[in-house]
């Protein structure tokens, strides 16, 4: 057999061993579906169980897939938007937990990503891990000049078994949007490619060391605030070194007291930390669970891993200024189009009745002081009027909307007099008074000036683009959407979409009549 023929036969091999691999996942994961009673999610005709049951079997089910739908499951549990609130309550409890990896493993993926050994790159390193995940384990370890860190390390196999599994996530929600109205309206394909990227960004260490990098720097003059350092010599996208920082855990109270640490101003600090993040720098830690935060003797807070995080972008920004403008008028009709402009329509949205409920939502709130109102019953019930309107919100305003109720979770279990609205009012209120400058309306107005103009000169020539193409003896009128493209966006941005469909359906119907003289 000659060498080509030998490395044929082993690619064969290699493709079918990948075939019977993922077909044996598929069996086990429809097996495991089926018997939490959630067999609908591949199979139509499959029965579910009793509603009352269904968020518990979901997560159970998860657990048992193992751990890329763990995350999955972590992830949704931060959708309060899709997801009722029973199931966000069951996912939350999802814990990312494995097995320890063998330490020669550890060795053998240290050495590699490092190009030395172990000892040669750190003074002390503890193969007994201070934690394991599905991803990778945190070891303790020592520089050679004596600095204490934490080595996280991946893995090994982790990348090609989250690759299998979002491949078959991914077949699995087409699926189901070809077998179920609600899945395709609810685009459970692009949640499914959006899941596959959140993950895939948490696969590499070198994400994570950027992300702690940037919160360093946001957080250089705040000295209530403590960030750890990174080692980017002992980091790769398989190996992230970062300083180890040491404190009590945010939410051992008993421990808080006895080193006489007053709880209201640790509460204060996380809440302000919070609210720079959001809306002074546009990024923020999505993951702030207690075990990710250490209060030193001092009161300072350290903020420890950084593989989940969020951006409100100037878009974002805008919108929800719009929505804060809105709701401190009022004003029901304005604050229907900031929230529609805001969340992604799954469906025809009734905005008669999303306007109703807007309107019966503010009429709650008319009369109650910021020191009355539960940010937490306030988020729910503006996540109830997105689910009930098929509205889907961005992904990094829900995991804002998530941050921000475990904040308030948090800061209540430290001190219950604590109100966390009083600490985010001052950054909300600068933000619509951003939104409503004299400068920021006039470069507004400026900008559809500008649009128009342009529009105006635009139109014309386009029209006259399409006159000549239907006069120049071809019977067919082709329309060509990239040439539209340009002209429909400047629409959209000087009006709405109700103007780009006019547009559109006039030039079709102009296309039409001439094509129909032509034929006479």
């Amino acid at each position: 057999m000659t060498t080509g023929q030998q490395e044929l036969q082993t690619n064969r091999r290699t493709i079918v061993g990948k075939a019977a691999s993922t077909g044996a996942r598929y069996r086990e994961i429809v097996a495991i579906l089926s018997r939490h009673g959630l067999g609908f999610l591949v199979d139509s005709v499959q029965e579910r169980r009793p509603a009352e049951t269904a968020p518990e079997h979901a997560r159970l089910a998860l657990e048992e897939l193992g751990p890329t739908f763990v995350k999955l499951g972590q992830l949704l549990s931060t959708r309060g938007d899709l997801l009722p609130p029973a199931y966000v309550a069951e996912l939350a409890k999802l814990q990312d937990a494995a097995p320890p990896v063998p330490a020669e493993a550890i060795r053998a993926v240290i050495t590699e990503e490092l190009g030395s050994d172990v000892e040669a790159s750190f003074e002390t390193f503890d193969f007994e891990p201070l934690a394991a995940a599905s991803i990778g384990q945190a070891h303790a370890a020592t520089l050679h000049d004596g600095t204490e860190v934490v080595v996280k390390v991946r893995r090994p196999g982790a990348v090609e078994q989250v690759e299998q599994d979002l491949e078959i996530l991914r077949n699995l929600a087409a699926r189901a949007a070809r077998h179920s109205q609600a899945a395709a309206e609810y685009d459970v394909v692009g949640l499914a490619d959006e899941f596959a990227r959140t993950l895939r960004a948490e696969l590499d260490y070198l994400t994570e060391g950027r992300n702690a990098d940037r919160f360093a720097k946001n957080f250089a003059d705040e000295p209530s605030i403590r960030i750890p350092h990174l080692y980017w010599e002992t980091t790769t996208s398989r190996v992230l070194t970062l300083e180890r920082i040491r404190g009590i855990k945010v939410n051992d109270l008993d421990a808080l007291d006895a080193a006489g640490i007053d709880r209201h101003a640790v509460a204060r600090r996380a809440t302000r930390a919070t609210a720079k993040m959001v809306f002074d720098d546009g990024f923020f830690h999505a993951d702030p669970h207690p075990g990710n935060f250490f209060v030193q003797d001092d009161g300072v807070i350290g903020v420890i891993d950084f593989g989940m995080v969020g951006s409100i972008d100037d878009r974002l920004r805008g919108q929800l200024g719009a929505v804060l403008v809105a709701f401190t008028r009022g004003d029901a009709d304005r604050l229907t189009d900031a929230v529609l402009e805001l969340g992604v329509a799954q469906a025809v949205v009734d905005r008669t009745a999303l306007s109703r409920d807007v309107a019966e939502f503010l009429h709650r709130y008319a009369d109650v002081g910021v020191g009355e109102i539960s940010l937490e019953q306030v988020i729910g019930e503006i996540l109830a009027i997105v689910r009930r309107h098929r509205l889907r919100l961005p992904s990094d305003l829900a995991l804002l909307l998530r941050v921000l109720v475990m904040d308030q979770g948090l800061a209540a279990a430290l001190d219950p007099s604590f109100l966390i609205q009083d600490e985010l009012v001052p950054y909300a209120r600068r933000l619509v008074s951003q939104e409503t400058a004299p400068e920021v309306l006039a470069q507004r107005l400026a900008q559809a000036a500008q649009d128009a103009a342009q529009l105006g000169v635009e139109l014309p020539e386009q029209a006259r683009r399409l006159l000549r193409t239907a006069e120049a003896g071809d019977l067919q009128v082709r329309l060509h959407a990239d040439d539209l493209e340009p002209l429909l966006t400047r629409v959209e941005r000087v009006g709405n979409r109700l103007v780009a469909a006019v547009l559109v359906s006039s030039l079709v119907q102009a296309a039409a009549v001439l094509a129909g003289r032509r034929r006479q």
